[in-house]
């Protein structure tokens, strides 16, 4: 059977919560960053469940000795925000895999044409033949930013398998897109909306997330 991109909506009361904080129009600043660090932590916790390699030993415990479970160190994690509103996301993220290392790319839309562009690049020039990325893209509108961010990590020796995103809001562009260019990809979001408007909008969305975070209308 052929990869298909795979996209999680995980039915969790705070993470519905969360949403709803982000999505009301009078939440300020301040309190729309708390939500989207809630939802970074709920998100990426759904979305390493049984992702995360681990390895089992022994420790002493006070009492005696008992197997322990933990999160190896051999393969590496990292985390790829998309500047800026994936940097929203990253405070609750990173707890969740606090062994990653983190990559920025900063992804910019032109406003007429919707296409993407790029002013900063730090991720490395290989990734590591078992690496893990978490993407942090609160909004997956059109799909021209996280196809962007996409090309780039595949370039440097990831495959789709390897990836996972963490989003807010999904819309069926960015969906269907992401399911022609790279099959076996998953997303984890926290909603799934109807459509996208003429502007490149997701409706009915929450608006500009990085906006929103950092105050900056």
């Amino acid at each position: 059977m052929p990869l298909q991109l795979r996209v999680y909506v995980p039915p969790h009361a705070l993470i519905q919560h969360w949403l709803g904080v982000v999505r009301d129009a009078q939440t300020p600043p301040t309190l729309f960053r708390s939500a989207l660090t809630e939802l970074g932590r709920w998100l990426a916790y759904e979305a390493v469940r049984e992702w995360l390699p681990t390895e089992t030993t022994e420790v002493e415990t006070p009492l005696g000795t008992c197997p322990a479970t933990f999160i190896s160190p051999a393969t590496p994690m990292a985390v790829v925000p998309i500047l800026r509103a994936g940097l929203a996301l990253m405070e609750g993220i990173l707890p969740v895999v606090p062994l990653a290392n983190v990559y920025h790319l900063g992804l910019v839309r032109n406003e007429e044409t919707l296409e993407p562009s790029c002013y900063l690049n730090r991720l490395p020039a290989q990734f590591p033949a078992e690496a893990r990325v978490l993407i942090s893209e609160p909004m997956l509108a059109t799909g021209g930013s996280i196809e962007a961010a996409m090309k780039e990590l595949t370039q440097r020796g990831l495959t789709p398998e390897q990836i996972r995103i963490i989003s807010i809001v999904a819309a069926p562009p960015a969906l269907q897109r992401l399911n022609q260019q790279f099959p076996g990809l998953v997303i984890y979001t926290a909603a799934i909306d109807e459509s996208v408007n003429d502007h490149g909008w997701i409706v009915p969305g929450l608006g500009d997330a990085g906006d929103r975070a950092f105050g900056t209308f």
